[in-house]
């Protein structure tokens, strides 16, 4: 597996998909919201449940087969000091930042917002890690998504 070019793609997946705003696809699991994207060989779908409380999964697929995959858990801690609308903001500049910036969709993030100071760190790289995203508002965290994730090997 080329992790440089997994990693680019992921970039550029994740950057077309909630950052960017894409097409919402018809629902893959009762209940699910799910939106994808592809180029060439590369598939890339992330579907997850819930609103302000929410868990889901990316998957990356190379010629139809399953390669990288992401979970994900995360949820408004502080309701009086952010809602999901404003946590969606932040995330989707701050990820926009990085996916432009950085050319990268792993840690070592932090950036200020009008409605809140946005951090994301992580251990390990393409193929095996984990991380945290949160939102700190008035010195308190407000947000926080745990996520973890790496290559399917058979």
């Amino acid at each position: 597996m080329n992790l440089a070019a997994l990693n680019g793609f992921i970039v550029e997946a994740k950057a077309n998909t909630y950052v960017g705003g894409g097409k919402k696809l018809d629902a893959c699991r009762s209940g699910s919201h799910d939106i994808g994207y592809e180029r060439g060989k590369w598939r890339y779908l992330d579907s997850y449940f819930g609103g302000t409380d929410f868990a889901g999964q990316e998957v990356v697929w190379l010629g139809g087969e399953p390669v990288w995959v992401m979970n994900y858990f995360g949820r408004i801690v502080e309701p009086t000091l952010i809602d999901g609308e404003k946590a969606g903001a932040v995330i989707k500049a701050a990820l926009s930042t990085m996916y432009a910036e950085y050319s990268r969709f792993l840690g070592g993030m932090e950036f200020e917002h009008a409605f809140g100071f946005y951090a994301d760190h992580s251990t390990g790289d393409c193929d095996h890690f984990s991380g945290r995203e949160m939102i700190i508002v008035a010195e308190r965290r407000a947000y926080e998504l745990d996520y973890r994730g790496g290559l399917i090997r058979p």
